[in-house]
């Protein structure tokens, strides 16, 4: 459920786009206008904004935002510009291709996604990118990391709630038997994590929890490190609760010294209208505090304006 809340009566298009071209004038950028306007349209109107915008002074205003913008607003908006189908591959061009690597952005993106969206990424990357995902995975990154992601990406999984508890054990004693290995049998957790739909994952974790003196999710992170360990984390918690998932992500960007912004800024830019509302239920409920009090901490200016705005009312 969106949190993004849309005046009852919007502005016409061509009023949108003279009050961000006026925005423009002067000496310096009324960033405050560009934050009341696109933090509170969905994406249809933010599209035929671009649109007339673009079809009445002659410029993209994509280029026109980068270089009036600058810091955290400046990437948060772009992002947010960004058609919602083509985002998770713009995400995913910059974090393989870009000057450092962010294969955390990768995995969370990929592996939080359901199957159906994956296609959808899978088609989006290729026609913006030119090349497959596929492809580039295999380029850019290695080991048990990249042949889950590989197979994830690759591999057709069921959506419904349905699935087999005969398969099911089979699958919790496979996984207890590999996790008994030195160093833990990635092969197994990789065919099992990248084939089986969430309903049969979750069922999988409970029947292994029940016949072991350590969780599934211990066990991971006890046989396994860094981007595979996050990898096979994220598919087992989106499989349970992607509104916790990204809870737990939102408090990590924000805990201890420093905020993390690349990630707080495209968790909330990318779930705002899809489950920020759930989310924000998680945050309160495991943390005792709203997110949007935990992001007016650790954010300012018009770039917390433009956050706080996407996040909705502060419940």
């Amino acid at each position: 459920m969106s949190t993004v809340t849309v005046p009852p009566v919007t502005p016409s298009h061509r009023d949108d786009a003279t009050q961000i071209f006026r925005a423009f004038k002067g000496i310096g950028c009324d960033a405050g206008t560009i934050v009341d306007i696109l933090a509170h349209r969905d994406a249809t109107q933010r599209s035929l904004l671009v649109q007339e915008y673009e079809s009445t002074y002659g410029h993209e205003l994509r280029k026109r935002l980068s270089s009036e913008l600058n810091g955290h607003l400046k990437k948060a908006v772009l992002l947010w510009l960004h058609e919602p189908g083509e985002r998770d591959a713009f995400i995913l061009k910059k974090a393989l291709k870009g000057t450092v690597k962010d294969q955390r952005a990768v995995t969370e993106i990929i592996c939080s996604r359901t199957p159906s969206q994956i296609g959808q990424l899978k088609r989006s990357y290729f026609t913006n990118v030119g090349r497959n995902l596929e492809d580039d995975i295999e380029e850019e990154l290695s080991g048990d990391h990249k042949k889950l992601l590989l197979a994830f990406l690759m591999t057709s999984r069921y959506e419904g709630p349905e699935f087999d508890e005969v398969v099911v054990e089979q699958d919790a004693k496979a996984l207890q038997k590999a996790s008994k290995k030195f160093g833990l049998s990635a092969k197994t957790f990789i065919q099992v994590f990248s084939e089986r739909s969430r309903a049969h994952l979750c069922a999988v974790s409970d029947t292994y929890n029940s016949m072991s003196k350590k969780t599934l999710e211990k066990a991971i992170r006890d046989e396994t490190h860094r981007h595979f360990e996050y990898a096979l984390k994220t598919i087992i918690r989106c499989a349970e609760s992607p509104p916790r998932f990204y809870a737990k992500a939102l408090r990590k960007a924000m805990k201890g010294l420093g905020t993390d912004d690349t990630s707080l800024t495209r968790i909330v830019v990318t779930r705002a209208e899809i489950d920020m509302y759930y989310i924000k239920a998680e945050y309160r409920k495991k943390y005792g505090k709203t997110l949007n009090d935990a992001v007016h901490s650790d954010t300012s200016g018009h770039y917390r304006a433009f956050l706080l705005a996407l996040l909705g009312p502060n419940n």
